[in-house]
Order: structure tokens, then sequence, then C-alpha cells
């Protein structure tokens, strides 16, 4: 029995970026022989193993073999005669087909040279068995790209057959989502959907955000022009501003509606903001997001322009987009919310380093609606219906007031 350290625990130390789980590959061993001494099996038929103490795992050197036609599965074969070459050969990316054990380093595919080089490569031909490894692949190109790495043309042009293929309409959309999860909370995840969108895979993926692309918008508030390009800022910009992913998604998705304006009607995109409702409905059911991300990302898209008008609403306005948004139930709702607007106004060319004072107005107003509440009003007396009228009566007294102030 052999052990050795593999993938992007070797990956990352190489390249001196934070490492967080340690994986193995054992080679020359059996099932039997891994129960035997003390670890537990993750499944059934998968030969992978927790460790008794650490609990990392290990996985048996093995082979995957496509069964069927198209993407249903893999023919996993484990045993004790596949070698550490073999089971290297069936991973993704050369990076990640290294190994190391006491003696030093494996490398059969060159991906120290690789990683030397900057360049994200395909192993084998095996890349093509797995339709997600497209993501994978443009999921690892964001975490990496301000190291200066770039997909190799080859492996481009691999998956630019894989979409072709029609493959990836096969994935489950949990896998989907999991992916552009994971890559929202990398350091540049607007490279995953230019690499997503350079091999023809974001119109499968994402078409919402594929159609953006090409649209354009008035050069006098948005002097990029292309509303793909803007979507792209507003999630660098939303990066900078925010490590979630909540917030990232409700930026990157904001101006869905855009792609909807009929071209007559362009560069003008008058009630963008409801008509995007529907794509992004179809878009959360699709790939069946969680609440949260659906709730942020329709608050944003439906009011962002009434927060960038925030100065100029009536106190009346004000109050309604407060409850609108949910503030007065949960005040991270309004957090969440004015971050994702402040991504959209900085994220155009030019307005990068511009202050967005909205955020802080619309905090002070909703710091002094929201010191109003029913107690006074209960120790007054009124009941029911008069409370909740009298309560929104007074909000508006109060941010009337503070609107003279200023």
């Amino acid at each position: 029995m052999e052990i050795y350290l593999v993938g992007g625990a070797v990956r990352d130390k190489l390249l001196n970026y934070p490492s967080k789980d340690n994986d193995y590959v054992v080679v020359g061993a059996t099932i039997e022989e891994m129960l035997q001494q003390g670890f537990e099996q993750v499944g059934k038929d998968f030969p992978v193993f927790l460790h008794p103490k650490t609990k990392s795992e290990y996985a048996l050197a093995r082979t995957e073999r496509k069964s069927g036609s198209g993407y249903t599965g893999f023919e996993v074969y484990a045993a004790p005669d596949v070698s550490l070459v073999d089971d290297l050969r069936r991973r993704d990316l050369t990076i990640n087909a290294m190994a190391q054990n006491e003696q030093g380093l494996i490398d059969p595919y060159g991906g120290q040279a690789d990683l030397k080089a900057k360049v994200l490569r395909h192993v084998s031909e095996n890349f093509k068995e797995d339709p997600l490894r497209v993501l994978r692949l443009a999921r690892f190109a964001a975490r990496y790209a301000h190291m200066g790495f770039t997909v190799a043309e080859s492996t481009m042009s691999f998956m630019r057959e894989m979409v072709c293929s029609g493959e990836l309409s096969s994935l489950m959309p949990e896998r989907v989502w999991q992916e552009i999860h994971r890559s929202l909370g990398e350091r540049s995840p607007e490279v995953f959907f230019d690499v997503l969108r350079q091999c023809g895979a974001l119109t499968v993926i994402l078409p919402e955000i594929d159609a953006l692309f090409g649209v354009p918008q008035p050069a006098k508030h948005h002097p990029e022009i292309d509303t793909g390009l803007h979507t792209m800022m507003v999630l660098q910009q939303a990066v900078l501003l925010s490590s979630s992913p909540i917030v990232r998604f409700a930026a990157l998705t904001h101006d869905l509606g855009k792609a909807l304006t009929p071209q007559e009607q362009w560069p003008s995109h008058h009630g963008h903001e409801k008509k995007g409702l529907s794509a992004l409905k179809q878009l959360v059911s699709r790939l069946r997001l969680p609440n949260e991300f659906a709730e942020l990302s329709a608050k944003v898209m439906e009011f962002h322009g009434h927060a960038h008008r925030a100065f100029e609403l009536k106190a009346q306005a004000l109050l309604k987009l407060l409850e609108a948004i949910g503030a007065f139930r949960q005040a991270s709702k309004l957090d969440g919310f004015l971050l994702a607007c402040e991504a959209d106004s900085k994220g155009r060319l030019g307005y990068e380093g511009k202050a967005y004072p909205q955020a802080e107005w619309m905090k002070e107003v909703y710091s002094a609606a929201s010191a109003v509440n029913a107690k006074e009003f209960i120790t007054q007396g009124l009941q029911g219906k008069q409370i909740g009228e009298a309560i929104t009566a007074k909000r508006i007294r109060v941010i009337e007031a503070l609107k003279k102030a200023r």
C-alpha cells in the first residue's frame, strides 16, 4: 500500500496559495484493507474513505470510464492494480494531476511546468468525460486570474467541442449552481463568466446573462455602452464591496431586463427593472436557487433605480422602498440591497472611484423610521389597523423632517 498527497493540496503548495483540505490517493489497497484499518467508506460503491482521526479523504487509485451515451454517469474501476499514473490521468487539469510523497513530487503530465507558465490545460481526452469540468475550469480561471493564469487554446477548443455536443444540457441543476456559487466566492468571478462565454457555455448555463452582451445602453449614463460589459464591471465592484455570494449574485443579475428590450427601443431600456423579473424567475426555477439569493436579486432588480434616486424621492416613496426591501423585518436586507446598488453605480466606466452617498442617506432614513414602533400608539389606546396607520403616518413625518434638515 502506497499513499500520496494529490490534487489541490499539491497544486496550492507549489503556488504558495492557501489550501483547506488534503486529499490522498492509496495505491495497491482494497476496500476491505481500508476498512480493516479503521477508515470510514463514503457511500456504498464509491472507493473514497475518511481517515479515522483526521477525517481527510483517502481514495483508492481508480480510473473512470464513461457508461452509456451522453453524460449518463461513470463506470468506476478501483483495484490494487490501478497505478498512480493511471489515477492522475483521469483528472481534469495538469495542475491538478500531481502527487507527492516522502520521496518528492510525482508529475507525469507536466503540471509543474504549466504552473510556471500559468496555463490551465487538460490532462487528456478524459477531460471530455464530464461536462461539469467546463465550469470547474472556468472557476479555476476565476481563482487564479490575478496570478496571470489563462486557458490553453487546445483546452478551450476541447470545451467548445463539448458545448457543441450538447452534453452540458444534461448537467443536473444542483451541480451547475454549485459551481456558479463557488465561482462567486472567487477573487475574480467575472473571469468565470468570461471563460464560459468564450467557449459558448454561457448561453447554455446562463442564457439570461449571455443575452446582455451586445445590448447597448445610453452613453451619457453608461460610457462602457455594452450591457454585458457593464454587468461584469458591476460584479467586479461587488467583489470589492462584499464577500457575500448573495450580494454578488444580485449584482450579476440586476439588469437582466435589458436583454428583453426590443431593438427598436435601444439604447433606452424603460421599464427594464420589472421586465427582468420574469427572466430572473426562470433562472431561479431552472437552477433551483436558494430563497435568499432569489429574494435579494429580485429586490435589487426591481428597485435599484429607486436607490440611485434616493435623494429625489418623497418621504412616502422612501418609506415604501424600505418596506418593499423588507428592511423593517430584517436590517441586513437593507445592507445587502445597498451594497448591490452601490456596485451597480460604480460598475460604469469612469465611475469606479465615485462615492455613493445614497447608501448613507437611506441608512439614515431607515434608522429614523425604524425608531417609530407600535408601543406609543398602543398606550394611546389605538388598536388593530389604527396602529399600522399611525406608525406609517409618523414615519412619513419623521422622514420629511430629515429631508428638510438636509
